[in-house]
């Protein structure tokens, strides 16, 4: 079998030196995927129980083989390279030329764990593709796909691989960096002939008992000496605006929720103010419609009647002649 193997590499013109070289990469690659798999297997006895330091861990060590295997069977292969610099020079120089997408991409990769403009769990939106972060690899990371097709920021069941170079060349948006929250809003219209009034003071309400309690977090947030981002809200209590719309008077609701927690956060709220409203005679949602409006019979009058006011004649009472009466002359 031996003789057979040898009989091969001499057809394929393959030296002696070649081939120690050959066997001595294969035996190095066995070594360090064994060693890969032992070190994977300890490292799920101690963090079984901790996802997310499991997955940091075993991150750690496929990067750690990764470079061990490039460094020590790339000095088998380069004879005469004996210098740790020219051997890393010569190697950088060769993937900047072939491999130029996949430099991109490990510089970004080395970007983010530096700099950490984002980490596993976090919710980013990186030019027109947003998501949860799954995983962070050495040339892309991983995101499972929120909005496109599904509202409000919910997830689609899709996994993005996004290029790592991306970060270099697209704006990208944190939702959790910071305040762990961020800001929603609800437009409530209802009509001009609505109490206003008494609509925003019930929303007020609504908005105070349904939105979260972010109070005790952010005043934490905000006493940390060592925060990496001046973030500073004059206001984090839920509060209402109201302005005048087309087609009548938008309350709007504005307060801090979780990303992951929006669409359930409106649904309650929703749900309450429907419930509020039907209670009321004198608060109607506004909507597209069409209407016939008579200014002389609907504009604003004074609360009394007077001289200076009379009230206009209404033109569907026809008015009724006076009854001729007999008098006699005295």
């Amino acid at each position: 079998m031996i003789e057979r193997i040898q009989e091969i590499l001499q057809l394929l013109s393959i030296t002696t030196g070649m081939q120690v070289r050959l066997l001595l990469s294969v035996f190095l690659a066995v070594v360090l995927w064994v060693a890969r798999f032992v070190v994977h297997r300890l490292l799920y006895g101690r963090f079984y129980h901790k996802p997310q330091s499991l997955y940091t861990w075993r991150k750690a060590t496929d990067y750690v083989v990764v470079v061990l295997a490039v460094f020590l069977i790339g000095r088998l292969w380069l004879e005469g390279v004996q210098s740790l610099a020219t051997y890393l020079g010569l190697l950088s120089a060769g993937l900047a030329i072939a491999l130029q997408d996949l430099l991109v991409n490990l510089a970004g990769w080395v970007y983010i764990v530096w700099r950490r403009p984002f980490q596993m769990g976090d919710r980013i939106e990186i030019g027109n593709h947003s998501g949860d972060v799954l995983d962070i690899g050495l040339f892309e990371t991983a995101l499972l796909e929120v909005s496109k097709r599904i509202n409000a920021e919910q997830s689609t069941g899709r996994i993005i691989h996004i290029p790592n170079g991306l970060v270099f060349r697209e704006p990208l948006a944190n939702f959790n960096q910071g305040l762990p929250f961020i800001w929603n809003e609800i437009p409530v219209l209802i009509t001009f002939e609505s109490d206003w009034e008494k609509a925003k003071q019930i929303l007020q309400e609504i908005v105070t008992r349904y939105a979260p309690n972010v109070q005790k977090v952010a005043q934490s947030y905000f006493r940390q000496p060592d925060r990496r981002f001046l973030i500073s809200h004059n206001r984090v209590t839920p509060t209402v605006y109201t302005e005048v719309a087309a087609s009548g008077v938008r309350l709007t609701l504005r307060y801090l929720v979780h990303p992951r927690e929006r669409r359930d956060s409106e649904q309650t709220m929703w749900e309450a103010i429907l419930r509020t409203f039907a209670q009321h005679w004198d608060i109607d949602f506004a909507y597209e419609t069409q209407r016939e409006y008579v200014h002389w019979r609907e504009r604003k009058r004074p609360p009394q009647q007077t001289a200076d006011f009379p009230t206009p004649p209404d033109p569907t009472i026809t008015p009724t002649p006076d009854k001729p009466t007999n008098r006699k002359d005295l």
